[in-house]
């Protein structure tokens, strides 16, 4: 007999699930049932947070959805910061949980980890939470959560699977596999923004996290335009050198200044959040007057004033308006000129902490190309994401932005190492954010996932300590001393040491990717 927990692995096997992050527990033993025979790779974190983070990582760094088994109760609890943000960042994730017996739901009788209402409580943070009653609902709910992510704006979704039905008979099941897809770009919106587009003589576009596999699309978009094409941080790596490209933050007035003198605005897979366009909570983002926006989500085109907009993929959606665009269309005013100015206004904003720090993150990106760089919301990729060009479309991305969960770096440099296994991968992470998740550097080794784990080590939430010092608070709670972290990640058997030296950081990352196996290497900051 087939049981549904073993059913289960078959079918995430029929999705193309190779790779599931969780720590078993009593609640899901079953599930592990079939696991042990399966072609599926399993991955322990040392906390529940970390597989969801993990996930995430994968997720971002692989271009397919990542998966994670926790117990109920406290297992999914601890997964739900992941969950909130992967939600605020659209990565795909598949959380699978187990959940008390049917007939002690919401009743209060005490059972181990017992919530009162485990489903109403992921509704909440999931974009979709399912629980199978039956052996019979395992397949298309799998298939619901698979549809969502490939047609529209993915994000975590959550299955939960009583006890008593995980051993249930499943025998005969097949998946039913979803072909759905992005809706297409509708001719009448793609014709209305080539009008536009023909009558603009300062065009601007704005990439967002939606436009990372758009690469050559936007490249010849931009160049026919002749448009500045200014990047969010999770669109960094897009178009790397490129004269049009413009690596700085909405956030900055050189940016906010660009944008203002654009007579059109394409803005492609941005949500136009705060934490890109006004990091200061200054109020000054003014939302462009003419602008076209490209979205693969209906609710996120509903929520702004748009004058055309365009729900599809957006590499699809790009491709579609070079089609429509006139052939004889000449490019704007001076589009490198104008990119050129604004990126070197935005670099001078920088203070000079910051531009020594982006320095830094250069340095990284210069030892080892084509890395993958995950950040924590440390000092270096604060500084980055105001202003860095990375060179690996997708290749560079931290929880600093939207959700902003400290201690997210380490966790999502394992799971994106796992998912590109030929990349370098680098974390970032400060002393503060490291101490959060520090134990699933562990999970690294046992992996075999060589990460390079770069902890900025400041003694403390700096970053936070300047908040308040600008604003006359007296800074409390911001200097946790913090641990020898050498002598930490000794203690699991993973190589470290500690540099004095900014300039000593290329030498050292290129020996840590040489070894082939993880590695923490620690900055101390004066």
């Amino acid at each position: 007999m087939t049981t549904v927990g073993e059913a289960l692995i078959s079918l995430l096997e029929a999705h193309g699930v190779d790779t599931v992050f969780g720590i078993p527990g009593v609640h899901t033993v079953e599930l592990y049932r079939g696991l042990a025979r399966s072609k599926i790779r399993h991955i322990t974190p040392r906390h529940e947070q970390g597989a969801g983070f993990m996930a995430d990582g994968y997720a971002r760094a692989g271009g397919r959805p990542g998966v994670a088994f926790v117990i109920t109760g406290p297992g999914l609890t601890n997964t739900i910061t992941a969950m909130g943000q992967a939600r605020a960042d659209s990565v795909p994730m598949l959380v699978i949980s187990g959940v008390n017996a049917t007939d002690t739901l919401g009743r209060g009788l005490g059972f181990l980890h017992e919530l009162p209402d485990q489903r109403g409580m992921m509704e909440k943070v999931a974009l979709l939470s399912l629980r199978v009653t039956g052996a019979s609902e395992l397949p298309g709910a799998l298939a619901r959560a698979f549809a969502l992510f490939s047609s529209s704006r993915p994000g975590p979704v959550h299955i939960e699977i009583p006890t008593d039905i995980m051993v249930k008979p499943a025998d005969g099941f097949s998946a039913a596999l979803s072909n759905a897809g992005p809706p297409a770009p509708e001719r009448a919106a793609i014709a209305r923004a080539a009008e536009l587009i023909a009558t603009a003589r300062r065009p601007l576009i704005l990439a967002g996290g939606g436009a990372k596999k758009a690469d050559a699309a936007l490249r010849r978009l931009a160049e026919r335009l002749g448009a500045p094409v200014v990047e969010t941080t999770n669109a960094r790596g897009l178009m790397h050198g490129h004269p049009l490209c413009v690596p700085a933050s909405p956030s900055l007035k050189a940016v906010r200044a660009l944008m203002a003198g654009a007579d059109l605005v394409i803005a492609a897979g941005t949500e136009f959040g705060p934490t890109d366009y006004d990091g200061y909570g200054d109020g000054g983002f003014v939302l462009p007057s003419n602008l076209i926006r490209i979205d693969i989500g209906a609710d996120q085109l509903a929520r702004r004033p748009v004058t055309v907009a365009i729900q599809a993929d957006c590499a699809e959606a790009i491709e579609a308006l070079l089609a429509a665009i006139d052939p004889a269309h000449s490019a704007g005013e001076d589009g490198h000129g104008r990119a050129a100015a604004a990126r070197k206004a935005a670099f001078a904003e920088l203070s000079p902490a910051y531009a020594a720090q982006v320095r830094a993150v250069e340095m990284i990106r210069d030892a080892l190309p084509g890395a993958i760089i995950v950040g924590d919301s440390t000092q270096p990729i604060y500084a980055a994401n105001l202003y860095y060009d990375h060179d690996r479309p997708g290749g560079w991305f931290n929880a600093a932005t939207g959700f902003g969960a400290l201690g997210y770096g380490p966790p999502a440099a394992i799971g994106a190492a796992l998912a590109v296994p030929d990349a370098p991968v680098v974390c970032l992470t400060g002393d503060g954010g490291f101490q959060f998740t520090l134990p699933e550097i562990a999970a690294a080794l046992d992996s075999g996932a060589p990460v390079i784990f770069v902890v900025w080590n400041n003694r403390g939430y700096r970053e936070i300590e300047t908040s308040m010092l600008d604003v006359g608070v007296e800074p409390v709670g911001v200097s946790p001393a913090p641990p020898d972290f050498c002598k930490l990640a000794e203690a699991y058997g993973i190589g470290a040491e500690r540099l004095a030296d900014i300039d000593a950081l290329p030498q050292a990352l290129r020996h840590a990717r040489a070894t082939g196996l993880p590695r923490v290497i620690e900055v101390t900051v004066v």
